[in-house]
């Protein structure tokens, strides 16, 4: 007799942390993968059992329209639904050009919204957990980054108001802060212009691997956790900046220094 599983959405799965995702869930959920890169998408399912492939680009909001009707066709019983996709720039907010503030705003957050409102009615009926991949960037300003920082703080505001208002209707929310990892969405970030940066970010705290944070988005999934703050380092950060804001931009300002010195 073949084993249940229940539906796990999730996009940005073709790489990164993504993938990582996709393969560790593969073993208790059948997979709905979604994402822009139709090649790397279609090699990762060839390895996994019980998954679909969705190509969708979450920048276009008529391609996001057409996944939401195509989803809803299957009527799956989805269990997870992982707001992974994201992107990001490194250029001083003075030298960004607003399409690229756009751009990143559209992917990191008003797809996750619209996704998740289109998909609401099957959410509600299978009382599905939404998990939203955020950053602590989304609590702190960091230089260089200014758009990535709006854009993950507007989907933290979001996702906790949505939390309080879907509660009686059993649609839980995950809220993944991870600081600094080693994915190819920092060696794709734009520059100010759009194009790919060229310059090496800067950091603070460690580099962490994307199946280290794979293995603890699962464990707080498993745990029924609201919010996961998995870098010590970074949460107390953005204590600091609570606190004591103007020691965490002076301290900040020292360590991203090197932002400074990029020309447009």
């Amino acid at each position: 007799m073949t084993e249940y599983k229940p539906v796990a959405i999730l996009t940005g799965a073709a790489s990164g942390l993504g993938r990582d995702l996709a393969i560790r869930l593969s073993y208790c959920y059948r997979l709905y993968l979604i994402d822009r890169d139709q090649d790397k998408l279609t090699e990762l399912a060839a390895t996994l059992e019980d998954s679909q492939v969705f190509v969708c680009d979450l920048a276009d909001n008529h391609a996001i329209e057409a996944l939401i009707a195509d989803i809803r066709q299957h009527e799956p019983d989805i269990a997870l639904l992982i707001n992974n996709a994201g992107i990001t720039h490194r250029s001083l907010a003075r030298i960004t050009q607003p399409a690229v503030i756009e751009k990143v705003m559209a992917v990191n957050f008003f797809a996750p919204v619209r996704l998740t409102q289109g998909l609401l009615p099957l959410l509600v009926q299978h009382q599905t957990k939404v998990v939203n991949i955020s950053s602590m960037a989304g609590w702190m300003p960091v230089m260089g980054r200014a758009g990535y920082c709006a854009s993950k703080s507007a989907l933290h505001q979001y996702f906790e108001t949505f939390r309080a208002e879907m509660r009686q209707d059993g649609v839980t929310v995950l809220m993944v802060y991870p600081s600094f990892l080693d994915t190819p969405i920092e060696q794709n970030a734009l520059n100010g212009d759009g194009g790919r940066t060229s310059h090496k970010r800067s950091m603070v705290g460690k580099l962490q691997t994307s199946q280290w944070m794979a293995e603890q988005v699962f464990a707080a999934i498993a745990q029924n956790k609201e919010r996961l703050f998995p870098d010590r380092f970074t949460h107390f950060s953005s204590l600091l900046y609570r606190l004591l804001p103007r020691v965490f931009l002076h301290l900040m300002r020292r360590r991203f220094a090197s932002e400074l010195e990029v020309q447009p």
